[in-house]
């Protein structure tokens, strides 16, 4: 897929990287806050449809492969790894497509947050939990959330690009 705006790789490319540490650092801060905090089950009712809680994820999304017994574990962080070198290949081939850029950088963000927690727990750090008349949303964290925000500006560029060419 062609991209116009393509700028120098290296120095565009800091930005991004820059921006996707930022986020991996305040997936971090917050894992560590409620692995310090929090034992394994607890919850704290913020208001009537959030909770903060303490999950452990040993699956992918929505506790994908959760049960299976411990390859998963490798097998998702081969996977983040992968989709970061891919991620960063991308981002030094198109540094000046801001949208899509920015959206690869939470994207890698999120990736490598839920890496980093697979390779120091064995489990990733879920601890978002929203709620509605009894009914749950699977338990997320900050990553999760970097990966869902970049993949709706991926969405968003393609729309903008699909209707730029027009």
């Amino acid at each position: 897929m062609a991209r116009a705006g393509k700028s120098g790789g290296g120095s565009g490319m800091l930005q991004w990287l820059g921006l996707a540490f930022v986020l991996i650092l305040a997936d971090q801060f917050t894992k560590v806050l409620i692995l310090g905090y929090y034992h394994l089950g607890d919850r704290t009712i913020v208001t009537s449809f959030f909770n903060v809680v303490r999950v452990h994820n040993t699956g992918a999304a929505f506790s994908f492969l959760a049960g299976a017994s411990g390859w998963q574990r490798w097998f998702f962080t081969v996977l983040g790894f992968v989709a970061a070198g891919i991620i960063i290949w991308m981002l030094r081939s198109h540094p000046g497509q801001k949208l899509f850029s920015c959206a690869l950088a939470f994207i890698l963000a999120g990736a490598l947050g839920n890496v980093i927690d697979r390779l120091l727990y064995g489990y990733v750090v879920d601890f978002l939990d929203f709620h509605w008349r009894g009914m749950h949303f699977p338990a997320f964290n900050v990553a999760d959330s970097a990966i869902t925000i970049g993949a709706a500006c991926l969405i968003l560029d393609e729309f903008l690009r699909v209707r730029h060419t027009r």
